[in-house]
């Protein structure tokens, strides 16, 4: 896992004195496969997970019909699940193997966060399996899959969006300047449980049990939406006052779209089901709210996918590599695909629904490049190799 390098970078040349990167930033050309190591393997791995089972959750509600759509979202779920399933394995190992590079980890307040995309992971493939996976592994296995998914995603989550802050209070070394949009992630993860719990609502008995699950959704989309205001001025703050972010760390500027699809996503999808749960006018409030937030929100994020875009585009002409910060392209540009899809539901407006296939075309190009070039760093050992310094 990489030790992620937050140190101002204004003139581009280096991210800092003593900052390192160690796996998932990718090791050299020279470096031999035989160093390659779970060791090295850090919860950011779980961003592939993420970034491969958006695709099908977001396929899944895109306004498409085209003739075998339906088998390649199959195709992508089962992968992330597959996924999934071996890193959990792999960083089972990692803990008892390497018990003091873990704890490392947690007190390393650039890869601590990252604990966060454990419980999108696991949310991200149990929404997948009600979505697409009903197909091939029936609904009743599906809805079970999901439910346990879903919860085990939800208290991971809660449990690092409190831990990792209590962690960087108490314990990390911050140091001026040093904001950065991996702060996010421990932050969204509850926000994904928001979005992704709506589907379960149905399911439950009638009355107080579908209500409180709804009601709890709009808890974690509360405390998700009010702790990411908190920290997105610091991470805009950052930039202004410092400059870019070191190349390797350019793409983690898409974490910035996460909360914001996301949240607009989860409130389609409350909205969608509070009709038969709550009364008739608190549902149409609910509905009201969807679409108010939910377009204005839009708006920011088409602005902020454009300065991203703008700053990769500089990375790129700047050196800027492959890296396992790439996968920071993927599930972000999801969670807006989902929001705008959600839109075009609430409004009627086709005009959304294209938003959605435009987005999801930027999607499959994100996660089809990154794929192929660590599915290439892990044959060649370089993604697991021992950490070496970041160049910006």
């Amino acid at each position: 896992m990489a030790t992620l390098a937050h140190a101002p970078s204004r003139t581009g040349t280096t991210a800092g004195t003593g900052t390192t990167a160690g796996p998932g930033t990718g090791a050299g050309p020279g470096t031999p496969a035989t160093a390659a190591s779970v060791r090295h393997l850090g919860p950011n791995w779980y961003a592939a997970v993420m970034g491969t089972a958006i695709v099908a959750n977001a396929g899944a509600v895109l306004p498409l019909t085209a003739p075998g759509l339906r088998a390649a979202y199959q195709v992508v779920w089962a992968l992330s699940a597959l996924m999934l399933l071996t890193l959990l394995a792999a960083r089972t190992v990692h803990w008892v193997r390497h018990g003091d590079q873990a704890r490392r980890h947690l007190l390393d307040p650039s890869v601590a966060p990252f604990y966060g995309c454990l419980a999108m992971a696991l949310l991200a493939v149990g929404g997948g399996t009600l979505a697409v996976g009903r197909d091939v592994i029936g609904e009743p296995a599906a809805l079970a899959a999901d439910a346990v998914l879903w919860t085990l995603g939800t208290l991971v989550g809660l449990t690092a969006a409190a831990a990792i802050p209590y962690l960087m209070v108490t314990r990390h070394r911050i140091e001026a300047g040093s904001a950065s949009p991996v702060w996010l992630l421990p932050l969204v993860a509850p926000m994904v449980s928001a979005a992704l719990g709506p589907a379960l609502v149905p399911h439950l008995p009638a009355g107080q049990w579908q209500a409180a699950l709804l009601f709890t959704c709009y808890a974690l989309f509360g405390m998700s939406l009010l702790a990411t205001l908190l920290v997105l001025p610091l991470v805009l703050s950052r930039l202004i006052h410092h400059g870019p972010l070191p190349l390797a760390l350019t793409p983690t500027l898409f974490l910035v779209l996460g909360p914001l699809g996301q949240s607009t996503t989860a409130l389609a999808n409350l909205a969608h089901v509070a009709p038969g749960v709550v009364d008739a006018s608190s549902a149409h409030a609910m509905g009201a709210f969807a679409v108010l937030y939910g377009v204005p929100v839009t708006g920011f994020a088409l602005l902020w996918l454009a300065i991203a875009t703008a700053m990769v585009v500089r990375a790129f002409r700047n050196g800027m590599g492959f890296a396992m910060t790439w996968w920071g392209f993927t599930f972000p540009l999801g969670t807006c695909v989902t929001g705008a899809a959600g839109l075009a539901l609430r409004t009627g407006l086709g005009a959304f629904g294209w938003l959605a296939v435009g987005l999801f075309a930027l999607l499959v190009t994100a996660v089809a490049v990154a794929g192929t070039r660590t599915a290439a760093g892990l044959v060649r050992g370089r993604l697991l190799a021992p950490p070496r310094p970041v160049t910006a």
